[in-house]
């Protein structure tokens, strides 16, 4: 009869390697506490001392716990979660996820990080109680702890347009966005236009630096020299393109096409131009970028980079359903879609 194994004296531990897994009751008896308030610390319950919380969830980190598939039950969700839901950008995200997940008869659930660019720890708290299928963060990303906390609970997740480098094992979905930029400026350089206005975006958005690196790309290959006074900061807002339109359009040597970073601010770039009684095309050509369904409504229609942003979410939604899938966790994946041009009546050529 093979003797019981002595049980570890409570806080000291043994050599492991990586590759080791662990099963509850391990974690538990290295915690110090009962299996129960491990497998509450697992499914986001909040009647668990913060102290015990962080030593558990640390023992998890370590180990690389996951949870087995017969523990995992997931709840008919998707969790969207935006760093800001205001625009008719985000719908147009929301509409992709819908279309995966009413095919797959799952439900959406909407959240907002209130423009963090990483959702807090009651956000993360709440996804673990919920047991989702997965998670599509949009232009948001996870913090170390963020990722440790869903990977315990085996819930996959794709980060949509990241803000930032998501890291090579992150799984994420985005556009070709310094294609993009080029594509636009090199249609304003080919229209006969030598000083290009930019309006960009956010800077700690990688997306918006992509998109004003293609600009610089542009000018560069054309021969024309990229002056820092034609290019103004904007974050993605209408507002931002009607104060930076202004403040190009009011300069002594205005530019005679500008290239704004998205869409809405491309709207507010139109808003300074009719007030300072400039016309588009015949004074000032605009491009914008997404091509959202407004680009076909305003006048004179908007020439903009059509980002194909249901698509996307689309691809990111299908993305992390078959993760959830898999057995095994998968390296992480990038996949970018293209963009293209589309040129509708807001550019032509420059005044003479």
């Amino acid at each position: 009869m093979t003797p019981a194994r002595p049980a570890r004296p409570r806080g000291t531990r043994t050599a492991r390697r990586s590759t080791q897994t662990a099963t509850l009751a391990e974690i538990a008896r290295e915690a110090g506490v009962s299996a129960p308030t491990v497998s509450k610390v697992l499914n986001g319950r909040a009647d668990v001392a913060p102290a015990t919380r962080t030593r558990v969830e640390g023992l998890l980190r370590e180990y690389g716990y996951r949870r087995r598939r017969a523990e995992a039950t997931r709840s008919p969700l998707i969790d969207l979660v935006f760093h800001e839901l205001e625009s008719a950008w985000a719908m147009e995200v929301i509409r992709g996820v819908e279309n995966v997940a009413r095919d797959e008869g799952l439900s959406v659930v909407l959240s907002e990080s209130a423009g963090r660019l990483t959702p807090g720890r009651t956000w993360a708290d709440q996804v673990a109680a919920r047991r989702p299928h997965g998670v599509i963060l949009v232009l948001s990303g996870l913090d170390a702890s963020g990722q440790a906390l869903l990977t315990s609970r085996s819930i996959p997740f794709v980060v949509l347009d990241p803000a930032g480098d998501p890291g090579d094992d992150v799984p994420s979905i985005g556009a070709t966005n310094w294609h993009g930029g080029l594509a636009a400026t090199r249609h304003l350089v080919e229209l006969g236009h030598t000083r290009i206005g930019a309006i960009s975006g956010p800077s700690r958005m990688m997306c918006s630096r992509a998109r004003v690196d293609g600009y610089r790309a542009a000018l560069e290959t054309a021969g024309l020299p990229v002056d820092p006074a034609l290019i103004r900061p904007g974050n993605f807002h209408h507002e931002s393109g009607y104060r930076a339109g202004l403040e190009l359009l009011r300069s002594p040597d205005r530019p005679t096409a500008v290239f704004a970073g998205n869409d809405l601010q491309a709207l507010g770039l139109y808003e300074a131009a009719r007030e300072l009684g400039l016309r588009v095309p015949e004074d000032l050509s605009v491009v914008g970028f997404d091509d959202l369904p407004v680009a076909r409504w305003v006048g004179p229609p908007l020439t903009t980079v059509r980002q194909p942003l249901t698509e996307m979410a689309e691809a990111a939604a299908r993305l992390v359903l078959e993760l959830g899938r898999r057995e095994q966790p998968a390296a992480g994946t990038r996949m970018e879609l293209a963009t293209r041009l589309v040129v509708r009546s807001s550019t032509g050529a420059p005044p003479a």
